[in-house]
């Protein structure tokens, strides 16, 4: 009986550390791990959001100058295969029918816009991600920017917009499924 209680004890002394010891690989930081990890998390988020409205009110704006809720997603699909580009992947983009007005298209092109950031993500290394972006227009006002600085700015201009998408949703009595509640 001794024996077995023995045995109990240093098995579980054993087995323990193995339990309680966090995954090594998931204890190292990595920009290209965190990166990747913010974009799916935003992916899933924007997917749903943008299939949230009504088909037959996806042409609706609050006032005239505004866009209507699918160009705001089209603009997203746009601004994220326009940055993505500027990391210097060989992942072929994909292109943005900026005047799609069916749901199935608009949709598509926000996750074929999500897909090529994934792919064009994962073709980086933290080293990479810390090298200068190709230049465009915008840098003219941020200067030269890092590639991590590129996917943390899309991403930023993503939650802006994904901010006037609830605004629409609401106006139109629809709660956006982020606030949806069992």
């Amino acid at each position: 009986m001794k024996q077995k209680r023995l045995f109990s004890r240093l098995a579980l002394v054993l087995v323990m550390p193995l339990l309680v010891t966090p995954d090594l690989a998931a204890q190292a930081a990595s920009i290209q791990m965190n990166l990747l990890a913010d974009w799916t998390t935003q992916k899933d988020t924007l997917m749903k959001i943008a299939a949230a409205m009504p088909e037959d009110r996806l042409g609706y704006k609050p006032t005239p100058p505004q866009r209507n809720y699918g160009e705001q997603i089209l603009h997203i699909a746009e601004a994220n295969v326009n940055q993505m580009k500027r990391l210097a992947s060989t992942e072929t983009a994909p292109v943005i029918d900026m005047k799609a007005t069916s749901r199935a298209v608009i949709l598509k092109a926000l996750e074929d816009s999500f897909d090529y950031g994934t792919a064009v993500i994962k073709g980086q290394t933290d080293q990479t991600m810390l090298q200068a972006a190709a230049e465009t227009r915008f840098d003219s006002f941020r200067g030269q920017s890092t590639r991590a600085r590129v996917v943390s700015f899309v991403m930023g201009h993503t939650w802006d917009i994904y901010g006037q998408m609830v605004v629409y949703l609401r106006l139109n009595g629809v709660t956006p499924p982020a606030s949806q509640r069992p």
